[in-house]
């Protein structure tokens, strides 16, 4: 395939939440921007659905009419244990709900309202920098030049972006989502543990509830890589996931499913891509809510880019500035969210802990709080 004569300012890989809202703030910015994303929109996406109030300001002055969407507002969180304990505590900082189909969807219109160029079935073959002002991107639709790339691309690490193996001591797990009917109360999120996981759900838009959880590559293969056996044997012991699971209407044909997750440590900036959301971070579930942590990265990356793209700052500075941005905004949080996670997933622990925290209710408030940002 040949070279496009366009030549893009920025080059965003994946067109996910995070993705495209940088897009549509380098757009507004006047920056000539282009998104591939390897899927056709609207699509699910496996996610837990929930995000933080301390981004509803920010989704709202990107142009997205949240306050006019009818959203179930979150208030309250509960986690139980396998043993069939349930903490209950309430959510000060908040959050609501939304589907990936319908939030990837909005902020999918508004960039391409604002003119972003947006590939759909699109996959990125090979980025190759071949100055320091220009890199190729090879996709499926020909070859693109620009002169920053950005990575949005998740928790799974394309082929054209790995430079080394994962180390072998992380747990590979796999995600699955559905959709449910269920009595549910709208205000309300609960993560409940099993023996290598935990699975969360709350309320989207629609009177339906999100239904997602991580296990382990290991307990699928024992379960002879069959969710539903997976499920019986290992969710089933949790009495609220069981209840949960057995009276629900589930609204997929199928589940959406992502192998090949583990969380380690990761980049800000790696083989020329700079790097936000899930691909930067290792964000467990853990930290607070995924969603929030990629638009805030959205948003320091975008006004470090524009001073870039004004020549007020060199690459180097750039490279340098995010990396530090990052750090100061979320290494505290990932870190919290990897000593809840080692917490959380077993048997004994995770009831111990529990019980311990129910009895703690200040103390409780204070780790739902390091879980949680606030508002830009």
């Amino acid at each position: 395939m040949e070279t496009s004569p366009e030549n893009y300012s920025c080059a965003i890989i994946g067109g996910g939440v995070a993705g495209l809202s940088l897009a549509i703030q380098l757009a507004d910015a006047g920056i000539k921007t282009i998104v591939f994303e390897k899927n056709t929109y609207p699509f699910h996406k496996v996610c837990g659905e929930y995000i933080s109030m301390e981004s509803w300001n920010f989704l709202m002055e990107l142009g997205l009419p949240l306050a006019e969407m009818n959203l179930p507002m979150i208030r309250e969180v509960g986690i139980s244990s396998e043993k069939g304990f349930m903490l209950r505590a309430p959510l000060a900082s908040g959050g609501f709900g939304i589907s990936r189909f319908a939030l990837d969807n909005e902020l999918f219109a508004l960039a391409r309202q604002k003119g972003v160029t947006i590939l759909e079935n699109c996959k990125v073959q090979f980025v190759k920098q071949e100055s320091r002002h220009i890199t190729l991107i090879t996709t499926t639709q020909g070859t693109f030049t620009a002169q920053i790339v950005c990575g949005s691309y998740g928790k799974y690490t394309p082929s054209f972006a790995r430079n080394m193996q994962e180390p072998k001591k992380n747990i590979n797990y796999i995600g699955v989502k559905y959709h449910v009917k269920t009595n549910f109360p709208d205000n309300r999120i609960e993560l409940h543990n099993f023996e290598g996981g935990y699975c969360g759900i709350s309320k989207v838009e629609g009177n339906v509830c999100c239904l997602c959880y991580l296990a382990t590559a290991d307990q699928l293969k024992q379960a002879g890589n069959n969710i539903k056996e997976l499920e019986e044997k290992v969710l089933h012991k949790n009495p609220f996931l069981k209840k949960i699971f057995t009276e629900s209407e589930f609204l997929f044909e199928e589940p959406v499913v992502i192998s090949n997750v583990t969380f380690h440590k990761k980049s800000t900036y790696e083989n020329g891509i700079f790097l936000l959301g899930d691909a930067a971070g290792s964000i467990t579930p853990l930290c607070g809510n995924g969603m929030s942590m990629g638009l805030r990265a959205s948003n320091m990356l975008a006004q470090l880019l524009i001073s870039f793209f004004k020549e007020d700052v060199s690459k180097d500075a750039l490279i340098h500035a995010y990396a530090l941005a990052w750090n100061d905004q979320f290494k505290f949080r990932i870190q919290t969210g990897y000593y809840l996670q080692s917490l959380f997933g077993k048997k004994n622990t995770t009831h111990l802990v529990l019980k311990a925290l129910n009895a703690m209710p200040r103390f409780t408030q204070k780790i739902i709080g390091l879980t949680h940002g606030k508002p830009f």
